[in-house]
């Protein structure tokens, strides 16, 4: 019987882990920290999507900010890396179902990511939408790279949880 060859993960992933870790989580942090001093403007900014019933606008307006923070805080950390990048990943895919619904539908607001929120000129949105997709999406690629390999450098991860290399 043959072994099986070992792959080796390239040197530099790890370190672009880090970035994706460092990138995601101070957006989410500073998102979530310039929403929480004005809950109600990240309520009007939920409900301007015109996405979900009117009974969980409210919920899901005043929660976000604090969930942007928790897991902002988490990655930057790097504490349940992987549980952080999850959530910041199905934020990401939430924000970009919500531009995109907006954008296919016609509503003109500003997308409400780091504050404010509300009515936008047609042509404002227009201009905004596709490069507030492309930020998400990249968004969205540090998320899913640790989701993928959560291991980084600097990560409170390895100092409470380390390897069982035994």
């Amino acid at each position: 019987m043959t072994a099986r060859p070992t792959l080796t993960r390239p040197a530099w992933l790890p370190w672009l882990g880090l970035a994706g870790r460092i990138v995601l989580g101070a957006v989410l942090l500073i998102a979530g920290a310039l929403k929480v001093g004005a809950l109600g403007e990240s309520v009007n900014a939920v409900r301007g999507y015109q996405l979900l019933p009117w009974e969980l606008t409210a919920p899901v307006g005043y929660a976000l900010p604090f969930v942007e923070i928790a897991s902002g805080l988490l990655l930057i950390v790097g504490l349940f890396t992987r549980a952080s990048a999850i959530v910041g990943a199905l934020l990401m895919v939430a924000f970009l179902i919500g531009i995109g619904s907006a954008w296919a539908r016609g509503i003109s607001i500003e997308c409400g990511c780091f504050g404010g929120g509300g009515a936008i000129s047609k042509e404002a949105a227009i201009a905004a939408y596709p490069w507030e997709m492309l930020r998400d999406l990249a968004l969205l690629a540090c998320g899913l790279l640790l989701v993928w390999r959560p291991s980084t450098p600097f990560s409170l991860d390895h100092r409470l949880f380390p390897p069982n290399d035994l």
